[in-house]
């Protein structure tokens, strides 16, 4: 295969607190090591990149030590929580800034799209800022011209064309942006988080442009995302970084997976009394959520045929018949699998107290995995939401593998995101 981009040993130190150096002698000093060539990857006194953690030396490694190679043609995905060093890796890749130490090897021409209405300017209109814009990308004024209309007829901003962009909302600056950036003439094309800011039909048709272009132009893409559905049905490997450290590289299904497994904060019981926990308003405060079985048991991993509880146990402050108990239940892909509503209580008269409501999620609904559920409180005259704490617990689905479910012929995981027991008959 033709391999694109490859990097070796690629470190990128930070200096916390101020910035640049304080004093002569610690430029000297960083003139000397650059001078001579001295790897700082063995400087102990630099720490990884732990944001939860008070650090007690003056610099931090935001990347320490990555090497891996991309492929012409490949669709990578860039996973790890927030501050795991992925937009850091793409600035280094996109020339942004400079490593500290390593190499960086790219065969090609990059496109990169890294922040909201990057290499934007507000006072020019759309159409001016696409030619603007592509020029900073490297695109030739008869290029940007060629490639015009289908830019702007991607983009769906045809309206306001001709309007200055410090009009445009930031989701119409995200459209013009990726819309430029995918229509360049490149070899390579970087896309951050910024997707994240666009409305989901149109994450869904950039998605879709992105495996366009690489299945049928060639192109490599390189996707940061903390949306691991969209990660998983656009890239056929992926890079999973923590604390800015490599942890693995390989196919997605495996990387996601461990990923999962290794970051999950699923708890099956929650306590809301500490007054930075505190979910609510004047009307009703959460008190506490647990995932419970069928004995009331305090459980964390079931079976696909075992019954899943919740309680829900909160204060009610004002008196009230307007209040109603709903849950939002995610996999750990961040689909929204359903949601359920205490319609039975709704238009009880809760007169202030403390309450305790419980539901039955059925068995044989779930598939294999991680799973989270999230609390809200609302009214509906006027429709008013009270609170909406999303993953607010979570619960692990296990399959036993001894034939008692509906596995079938099954040896690995069955796809999708549910997987009921359906009645089939004979006819």
């Amino acid at each position: 295969m033709n391999t694109l981009i490859k990097v070796e040993n690629l470190s990128k130190q930070y200096r916390l607190g101020q910035i640049g150096t304080i004093t002569l002698k610690d430029d000297v000093i960083k003139w000397w090591n650059k001078f001579i060539k001295k790897d700082l990857s063995l400087n102990e006194s630099i720490e990884v990149n732990d944001r939860t953690s008070v650090s007690s030396s003056k610099f931090v490694w935001s990347l320490k030590n990555i090497n891996f190679e991309i492929n012409q043609g490949e669709v990578i995905g860039i996973i790890g929580k927030n501050g795991a060093g992925k937009s850091t890796l793409l600035k280094l890749l996109s020339r942004i800034t400079a490593p500290t130490n390593g190499k960086i090897k790219i065969k090609g021409k990059v496109a990169s799209l890294l922040e909201v209405g990057t290499g934007f300017h507000p006072e020019l209109t759309g159409k001016e800022n696409i030619f603007l814009n592509g020029a900073i990308l490297g695109m030739s004024k008869k290029e940007i011209t060629n490639n015009f209309d289908a830019i702007v007829k991607f983009a769906g901003v045809e309206k306001y064309i001709n309007t200055p962009v410090k009009r445009y909302s930031s989701g119409m600056y995200v459209r013009l942006a990726f819309a430029v950036a995918a229509h360049l003439d490149s070899d390579i094309l970087i896309v951050d988080e910024v997707l994240a800011v666009g409305d989901s039909d149109f994450q869904k048709k950039c998605l879709g442009k992105m495996k366009d272009i690489s299945s049928n132009s060639g192109k490599t893409v390189l996707f940061v995302s903390h949306n691991m559905d969209s990660i998983s049905r656009l890239c056929d490997r992926v890079l999973y970084l923590k604390n800015g450290e490599f942890v693995n590289f390989g196919p997605t299904s495996v990387i996601i997976e461990q990923y999962l497994n290794e970051e999950s904060s699923a708890t099956n019981e929650k306590n809301y009394f500490a007054s930075d926990t505190i979910k609510g308003n004047e009307i009703v405060k959460l008190i506490q959520v647990k995932v419970i079985d069928e004995l009331n048991f305090t459980r964390y991993n079931f079976s696909v045929d075992e019954k899943i509880g919740l309680i829900v146990k909160f204060q009610v402050l004002e008196e009230t018949s307007d209040l109603i108990c709903g849950i939002n239940v995610f996999n750990n892909m961040d689909v929204h699998l359903f949601s359920s509503h205490d319609t039975v209580n709704y238009k009880k008269v809760y007169s202030p107290g403390i309450y305790e409501v419980k539901v039955y999620i059925p068995e044989n609904l779930f598939n294999e995995g991680v799973h989270y559920c999230g609390i809200a409180f609302m009214s509906y005259y006027p429709f008013t939401i009270h609170l909406n704490d999303v993953g607010s617990i979570g619960f692990n689905i296990i399959d036993k593998q001894d034939g008692s479910t509906n596995r079938g012929f099954y040896t690995n995981t069955i796809p999708g995101a549910l997987r009921p027991s359906l009645n089939w008959v004979k006819i």
